[in-house]
């Protein structure tokens, strides 16, 4: 290749790859790929859109692992605060439980206070299975919650706690907690 060439392949070699990294921020801020471009002098139709399904997409079976039990729990456990409902918090423990009639309790009385939590969100910061059965699940469970507070109050930063927690299967009701209780 002469000297002369150089700069115009130098170029070619440039917008190539600016071609390829605007497209590929395209790809990651709408999630969907470019559409197709004419390429020189040719021009090539774009793809036919793919066909849409008649029937909807069949849903996954529910996971059962023990972060995915965690998880929906924990979800359902926001909910209910976001509700200020005592009656959904409570079906969420087993009948008797200490740590559900402390829940119960506190949120009862920061509703009274005019308080209303939402966005509860329970990040695990790590999570060890110590015994598990078709209907009981035993975790030791290091985590720290944050939340959205509306009312007359503030929170502070929740630092990291391990628990050890023990659900149960209910036939109908999913999981529920039956104890919590500290470790270490």
């Amino acid at each position: 290749m002469s000297n002369r060439w150089l700069p115009h392949a130098v170029i070619a070699v440039l917008l190539v790859a600016l071609c390829a990294i605007v497209a590929a921020c395209v790809l990651v801020v709408t999630g969907d790929p470019p559409a197709p471009v004419a390429v020189g002098r040719e021009e090539r139709p774009a793809a036919a859109p793919p066909a849409v399904s008649a029937s909807p997409a069949p849903t996954p079976p529910p996971a059962d692992g023990p972060r995915e039990v965690l998880r929906g729990w924990d979800a359902a456990r926001a909910d209910a605060w976001a509700a200020a409902d005592p009656r959904a918090l409570a079906e969420l423990y087993t009948p008797g439980s200490v740590a559900g009639r402390r829940d119960v309790a506190m949120l009862r009385a920061w509703s009274r206070r005019g308080v209303r939590v939402d966005g509860l969100e329970t990040q695990v910061l790590d999570l060890r299975v110590v015994e598990r059965g078709p209907r009981r699940l035993a975790l030791v469970v290091t985590d720290r919650v944050a939340a959205v507070v509306v009312g007359p109050t503030r929170l502070t930063g929740d630092q990291p706690s391990t628990r050890r927690v023990v659900l149960v299967r209910a036939s109908a009701a999913g999981w529920r907690v039956a104890a919590v209780s500290p470790v270490g």
